[in-house]
């Protein structure tokens, strides 16, 4: 079986991570294959909205530490040891989440735009045991979703916490019972992917590329993206299809 399978339905690209015997933990191999298809749904224009997800009931126990020698030596790779922690992806992204999340795992699901998790996962920065720096996006990403405080928590101690606590500090944003996470992403990939596709990805970059920014330069970004949004005529056809009725009171037609 290959350590990462890629199935696509209809716009949406699900990125299985498949090495069960570890708790889909991540050697250097699996680490380029992430890169790969990563890379390929960055690029792929038929494709709209990334999955990403573990089989056999775990998401990734992070970095197989049975590698370490090999993921050491990726610590500089632009895209991150993990294969894509550092890229930039163009489109939303997905992290569905069943069992242990923890290490380089956790990194991982913080790359992606929303995460969903059932209420019995694990979280929690594991490697603090064993010496292991946090190299994939875990030191600047956490505190962004969950505030200083309770980031600095987790890090510091290596505490594991639960899928609910994890919803409860707004580590995820949907929580699910067991096994239901891929379908509770898939559908909140469908629904991203039915709204008006240039407004999705140019304010989703607006808020990406300038929420480091001053207010003044996040402005300037949002303002820009916004023109380039109505620019492209999308503006002006939902306009119509409000005036025609269509989609008032918050229905989808």
């Amino acid at each position: 079986m290959d350590d990462v399978i890629i199935t696509k339905k209809e716009r949406i690209t699900v990125i299985s991570i498949n090495r069960p015997d570890v708790r889909n933990a991540i050697n250097y191999k699996t680490s380029r294959l992430l890169q790969k298809a990563m890379e390929e749904f960055n690029f792929d224009s038929a494709q709209h909205v990334a999955i990403i997800t573990g089989t056999d009931g775990n998401f990734s126990a992070g970095a197989d530490l049975s590698d370490a020698k090999k993921m050491s030596e990726e610590v500089l790779n632009e895209n991150g040891p993990m294969g894509f922690t550092r890229m930039i992806f163009q489109k939303p992204v997905i992290a569905a989440i069943e069992g242990y999340c923890v290490a380089g795992g956790l990194e991982m699901a913080l790359a992606a735009d929303i995460r969903i998790a059932e209420k019995n996962s694990k979280f929690g920065f594991l490697e603090r045991r064993f010496g292991v720096p946090l190299i994939d996006g875990g030191t600047q990403r956490l505190p962004a979703i969950i505030g200083l405080g309770r980031a600095l928590d987790m890090i510091l101690t290596g505490k594991l916490i639960s899928g609910e606590e994890a919803y409860g500090i707004g580590l995820v944003n949907y929580i699910t019972d067991k096994g239901k996470t891929l379908e509770k992403a898939m559908e909140i990939g469908k629904l991203i992917d039915s709204f008006p596709w240039t407004t999705v990805i140019n304010d989703r970059l607006s808020l990406i590329h300038g929420i480091s920014e001053s207010l003044k330069d996040g402005l300037r970004i949002e303002a820009e993206l916004g023109k380039k949004t109505i620019d492209s005529g999308v503006v002006q056809n939902g306009a119509e299809k409000f005036l025609s009725g269509s989609g008032r009171h918050g229905t989808r037609e």
